[in-house]
């Protein structure tokens, strides 16, 4: 690929329940690993959510109950899904807004604590949206010139952003090659906590991006709403929110000494 790699760099693509980050389970996720050597692993696992899988869902992806009544609960599976991308960067297909979010959910429910602290995405949706506004299966048409078999099969899907992503970084010579930039590149906005509760405002501050306190300071409205931060924290919010929000108020708290 033409892009500077500073470390492994992990696509990945999830079938879930639903589009609920806070709510919906995974149902199968792939991870194509590329080192900045070049050499790639990859792997898919079907997962037992745990609960029935809607027919909405199902009629998308085409995994029922049936198929994953005998495959582990992702609680079983987090353990190998986190070694395998805990020392990369993340890449997919919408990521940003749903792959990710949801996976670090996943993940925090399986008590395993996930950030992004150390690690950059790039979400390649964004880069065809910048460029040429279409969906999954048509960028891999246009870009590799291939018809997408399977797809919203977790591996189809994982497979053809990968290849998009090199074809992309062939066809449009002004797409920085270094993965921070590029991260950058393809960010939407300036967001704290994956699902965009929590932003950054033009002066790096967080503010609340939702309902009655939008746009004002988080520290603000902590500091004179006692009552908002435990009705996140009991309420239906993505928990990597809730942790966000917990150590903001933990650093308002320091700083007071």
């Amino acid at each position: 690929m033409n892009i500077q790699l500073h470390k492994p760099i992990c696509f990945f693509d999830l079938e879930t329940t639903g589009i609920d980050i806070a709510k919906d389970k995974i149902v199968e996720i792939s991870i194509l690993k590329v080192y900045p050597n070049g050499n790639k692993e990859s792997k898919t696992w079907l997962v037992n959510p745990g609960r029935p899988i809607p027919k909405q869902a199902s009629d998308v992806h085409g995994i029922t109950d049936e198929k994953v009544a005998n495959e582990p609960l992702f609680k079983e599976l987090a353990p190998q899904i986190y070694n395998m991308i805990k020392d990369s960067d993340l890449a997919g297909f919408n990521s940003d807004r749903f792959d990710i979010p949801l996976l670090v959910e996943e993940l925090l429910r399986a008590e395993i604590d996930f950030d992004m602290k150390n690690r950059v995405a790039v979400d390649i949706q964004t880069i065809f949206h910048k460029k040429e506004e279409r969906t999954l299966s048509a960028a891999y048409k246009f870009y590799c010139g291939k018809t997408l078999d399977n797809a919203h099969s977790a591996s189809a899907d994982t497979e053809a952003t990968y290849e998009i992503f090199k074809s992309q970084l062939e066809r449009y010579d002004d797409l920085p090659t270094d993965i921070r930039s590029l991260s950058e590149y393809t960010s939407r906005k300036k967001s704290v906590d994956f699902a965009g509760f929590i932003a950054l405002n033009e002066e790096g501050k967080e503010i609340f991006s939702f309902g009655k306190y939008k746009g004002m300071l988080v520290e603000e409205i902590l500091e004179k709403d006692l009552g908002y931060y435990a009705w996140i924290q009991n309420a239906d919010f993505p928990l990597y929110t809730k942790k966000v929000l917990t150590a903001i108020k933990l650093r308002q708290f320091a700083n007071k000494f």
